[in-house]
């Protein structure tokens, strides 16, 4: 019998399991868990005999492909899988997938969550701003870029977007104007949304002279990864723009240094919370039991990250 494993240092929830199981079992498939894991070979005894693997933020690198032997695909519940070792498994034959759009609405309700938390002063009882009538800034206009497009026309946010990748006419037809270049958004925008992926060409990207074309009053929002910030320019513009602030789900290497120094400036979660939603975990728990079901079964790999 095929089996499938969920591997998850950070359970999903027990809803989440139970649709998940519910997906599995009703293709003939037998669910095996893996939780609250504490050591890797705990993670290796466990991959030795499955046929399919779903993580979240899960490391699956060469060793742990090695020890799949039946391994045929690893799903991460989620965007990113910056945490699955693609060469690995194009050189084992094994299929790598995501669930792309599954969190992206949770993701999208935090990033202007703290956008309002950063306006507001921290709730601290000081006189803060709004976000009416602000311009929005969003760079990359992907699964994410468009659930956040379509919460910040609710508070009647002005909204430019930069994204070579989607045709200009997807954007237009949302309603969002499209700027021509990365520097003309960063120029026009008074908050930034950062939603591009950790690679060569973007880690360190966002850097101190992009950031300093930002308008009067900025705010960096980073909801994608840590990555892709130049932190050391960062924290110089900081000292000489104390009108410039961050808020991010990933806090910074340097955390500590901005906390100390601009502690009502900057806003960093304890941990990755962008999915961390129940209905998130639902929805990228499911998607990825059902694209196994889907390729094991009809061979479709639609959502292959490793082509």
């Amino acid at each position: 019998m095929t089996k499938v494993l969920i591997a998850t240092e950070k359970p999903f929830a027990a809803a989440a399991v139970n649709a998940i199981r519910n997906v599995v079992e009703a293709a003939g498939f037998e669910l095996v868990l893996l939780e609250k894991y504490s050591e890797k070979k705990q993670l290796l005894d466990a991959v030795a005999d499955v046929d399919a693997i779903i993580i979240r933020s899960d490391i699956i690198d060469a060793e742990v492909i090695e020890h799949a032997s039946k391994l045929k695909i690893v799903v991460r519940a989620g965007a990113g899988y910056d945490n699955i070792d693609l060469a690995a498994c194009t050189a084992k034959g094994v299929v790598a997938m995501n669930t792309p759009g599954q969190n992206s609405n949770a993701v999208a309700e935090l990033a202007i969550g703290m956008m309002l938390l950063i306006a507001r002063n921290h709730f601290d009882g000081s006189s803060g701003t709004e976000i009416k009538d602000k311009t929005l800034g969003i760079h990359a206009y992907g699964w994410v870029g468009k659930n956040l497009a379509r919460a910040a026309k609710g508070f009647n946010m002005k909204i430019m977007a930069f994204d070579p990748f989607i045709e200009k006419s997807v954007m237009e037809n949302d309603g969002i104007v499209v700027a021509s270049s990365v520097e003309e958004l960063y120029k026009s925008c008074q908050y930034i949304s950062l939603h591009i992926p950790a690679n060569d060409k973007t880690k360190k990207s966002i850097n101190r002279e992009l950031l300093s074309l930002m308008p009067k009053n900025a705010v960096l929002v980073n909801t994608a990864r840590k990555e892709v910030i130049d932190e050391a320019g960062l924290i110089q513009l900081f000292e000489e723009r104390p009108d410039f602030r961050y808020v991010s789900d990933i806090a910074p290497d340097n955390a500590a240094d901005f906390k100390e120094k601009y502690a009502n400036r900057v806003f960093f979660t304890p941990k990755k919370l962008g999915a961390q939603t129940s209905e998130a975990n639902n929805n990228a728990g499911i998607a990825a039991a059902e694209q196994i079901a889907k390729f094991i079964k009809n061979g479709d790999a639609t959502f292959q990250v490793n082509k």
